[in-house]
């Protein structure tokens, strides 16, 4: 039971690593990388897509070029391909072209910023040219997990039966609102017929008052 145990978590950060890790191929003589600027990434927050170049190093060994650039680390990145190459973000039927933002502490590496607003998997055609190499490439990087992944205690977002429900009790407000007005201009008739009755009584009493002080005198 122990040994399954320690197996386990010895195989669960190497899950992590392949589910938060970056896209890697190659494009002829160069090998390209992407992934997220900050990971998790979660719908609903700034983030920005890293983009390296970076010289191929030849794999006498590794035939498949992919396979050869996943073997290779970033360095001596490429500079200068902020007019050349865009990248073109899709998500399911939509797409948006985003430039691209040179580190200007990494040559070779750049940013893509973005706000991806759902959850899901995104798909980025790097397209344009490195130097003198043609690239259109689609790359995916790790999917977009849900903002409530992150939230606690609960999800800060609106959904659309608190809205229903909000709108609901901002009418009952009304209806009762509308009810204190009539009860209140009820109560106003009332009171003025009252004041009225009390002032037809005042009068009443100082006419009999007259009327006994004329008798007396007779």
């Amino acid at each position: 039971m122990e040994f399954k145990i320690l197996f386990l978590l010895l195989l669960i950060p190497g899950s992590f690593g392949v589910a938060y890790g970056h896209t890697i191929d190659a494009v002829e003589e160069y090998r390209v990388e992407i992934g997220w600027m900050n990971e998790p990434v979660v719908s609903g927050e700034t983030n920005a897509i890293e983009f390296y170049v970076n010289p191929l190093t030849p794999c006498p060994e590794i035939l498949e070029p992919t396979k050869c650039a996943e073997s290779q680390e970033f360095h001596n990145g490429i500079e200068g391909l902020k007019k050349t190459v865009k990248m073109q973000l899709v998500y399911k039927d939509e797409s948006i072209f985003l430039p691209l933002s040179p580190d200007h502490d990494i040559p070779g590496k750049y940013y893509a910023f973005v706000n991806p607003t759902v959850s899901g998997f995104y798909q980025a055609n790097i397209l344009g040219s490195i130097n003198e190499t043609p690239i259109s490439l689609s790359m995916h990087p790790p999917k977009v997990a849900e903002r409530s992944y992150i939230e606690f205690p609960e999800p800060s977002d609106i959904t659309i039966q608190q809205m229903i429900d909000g709108h609901t009790a901002l009418i009952e407000d009304i209806g009762e609102l509308k009810d204190s007005v009539n009860n209140l201009e009820e109560t106003e008739q009332q009171m003025d017929i009252g004041y009225i009755g009390i002032g037809m009584g005042i009068v009443g009493i100082a006419i009999a008052v007259v009327a006994l002080a004329k008798s007396k005198k007779n």
